[in-house]
Parts: structure tokens; sequence; C-alpha cells
């Protein structure tokens, strides 16, 4: 006796690749979906963060400009409290004699 295997369908196995193919093309699609996703929101991370260093610039720029002025104009500003400390203590002098 002869064993006989049973005939495969060429219809199904078209079938289950295809469906399997539909899968892989679908799981690539969301793939470039979300690669696009990441990749915009990197994009808007490094503007992000130029804008931020950028601000970071102008705010040292004015911090060395406050620095200058300070600095500048201190030995005025001790000048003018110790007269005024100076004058106060004369007329304090003045009312006590």
């Amino acid at each position: 006796m002869c064993d006989v295997m049973p005939t495969i369908s060429e219809d199904s196995i078209s079938q289950r690749f295809g469906a399997d193919e539909a899968n892989f093309e679908q799981l690539m699609v969301n793939m470039l979906e979300e690669r696009d996703k990441v990749v915009d929101s990197l994009r808007t991370t490094q503007e992000q963060l130029e804008e931020t260093r950028n601000k970071l610039t102008e705010v040292e720029k004015e911090k060395d400009s406050l620095f200058k002025q300070l600095h500048a104009n201190l030995p005025q500003v001790i000048i003018l409290f110790f007269f005024s400390l100076f004058t106060t203590l004369l007329i304090n002098v003045r009312l006590i004699c």
C-alpha cells in the first residue's frame, strides 16, 4: 500500500504569505512613522537648545556689562558712602559740642 500525502492547496499558501507580507508592510510603515516622529522631536529639541544657548549668551553678556559698571562705579559709591558717613558724624559732633 502506498501512503498518499494530502495535497497542499497553493491558494492557502499564497494567502498565508500574502497576509504575512501585508503585516510586514504595515510594520515597516509603523516603524517609518515612528522614526519621523522621533526625528521631528529631535529637531524641535535641538532648536529649543539653540534658543536656550542664545539666551544664556545674552544673559552672560548682560552680567558682564553690569559687573563692569559696578566695578567702575564702586569707588564712587564707597567715596559717597564715607562722605555721607563723615558728614553725618560732623553734624552729630557739632550738635553735641
